[in-house]
């Protein structure tokens, strides 16, 4: 547990209100920040991962995951706030993002949710981090929620965007509803040769559709998206990008080393560690609400808020009210 703020940006509100309005929201206005001071690199695993770190080398440690298409500038305004509480924030690149590079040419590019998850174990291990409290949104909600749920032992606590976002492929076989069907049009379009080859060439343009389209109001300026755009120049990007979803609706195979995990992560495993879940109004992929659609998977103490105004890059439209997630969370 961190020390209460002296600066006094969490103390506004009581630790379990639901943040909403101004407070919660960065729609509409620049952000102070434009960029991490400076990046590191460590070997983990399979890769040589690059990330971001603030704050005291001795803090208790929180872990932030971003999806796609986004990076490590998601938290540029979440990390200097929990640093400023006494935490060690560190902000990985996934594989195939950014600074973040396979050690070997001949690894296999693989996106499937155990492998993203296993990377951060990892990080984590190479980091001589034996617990962190992690957050996440889109792929980094996932990674967070599968680390949580199979190494409970590796996760303090957890802030997850959305909520219980593990995969089970068998499920995603079944059809949604039209409307929640065109939310995913991409899935779709990355399901075929030719959106593979739009990804490649298009990529910049594709993202910052994406953007524009699940955050409807959030009004970033070219120099916000061209910062993380550049993540996208990752040579094994566009590979990995396509190989995650085409595995998710069963049409890329995995790799075999991981069917345990992901014959237990299909079942739906528990999440037992304090958790915090986060969800945008305006966010096309879930309705805002209370939470109760996935509440049966979190057993242990939880809060859910619902976030006024804001659509899918929670921690970026409202870097305040994530931060104070994570805050809470460690103290639930």
């Amino acid at each position: 547990m961190a020390a209460a703020s002296p600066a006094g940006w969490l103390s506004s509100s009581p630790a379990t209100a639901a943040p909403s309005g101004p407070e919660a929201s960065t729609a509409g206005r620049a952000t102070g920040r434009t960029s991490f001071e400076s990046l590191k690199q460590v070997k983990a695993g399979e890769l040589n991962i690059g990330y971001a770190e603030v704050g005291p080398a001795k803090g208790p440690v929180v872990v932030l995951l971003h999806g796609w298409p986004y990076d490590i500038h998601s938290y540029v305004d979440v990390a200097p706030l929990l640093a400023a509480e006494g935490y060690r924030v560190i902000v990985p690149y996934l594989r195939g993002y950014g600074t973040t590079t396979f050690r070997s040419a001949k690894t296999f590019r693989n996106g499937q949710q155990a492998v993203v998850a296993l990377d951060i174990i990892a990080l984590l291990d190479a980091l001589r981090v034996e617990k962190a409290l992690l957050g996440g949104f889109d792929w980094g909600a996932r990674t967070a929620d599968i680390i949580a749920a199979l190494r409970p032992g590796r996760c303090k606590a957890l802030v997850s965007v959305i909520g219980y976002l593990i995969t089970n492929r068998e499920k995603n076989k079944q059809p949604l509803p039209p409307a929640a069907e065109l939310a995913w049009w991409y899935q779709y379009y990355f399901a075929t040769e030719r959106g593979e080859l739009g990804l490649a060439q298009y990529g910049h343009d594709f993202a910052e559709l994406i953007w524009r389209n699940v955050s409807p109001i959030w009004h970033f300026d070219d120099a916000t998206f061209d910062r993380t755009a550049k993540a996208f120049e990752n040579p094994d990007c566009v590979s990995i990008v396509i190989h995650n979803y085409r595995w998710r609706l069963g049409l890329a195979a995995g790799d075999p080393r991981y069917d345990g995990s992901e014959t237990k992560l299909a079942a739906g495993p528990a999440i037992a560690v304090p958790t915090i879940t986060l969800d945008g109004e305006l966010d096309p992929f879930t309705p805002a609400g209370d939470g109760s659609a996935d509440r049966a998977k979190f057993t242990g103490l939880y809060d859910h808020r619902a976030l006024e105004g804001i659509g899918h890059n929670v921690p970026q439209e409202a870097p305040e009210a994530f931060a104070r997630a994570v805050l809470d969370a460690d103290r639930l």
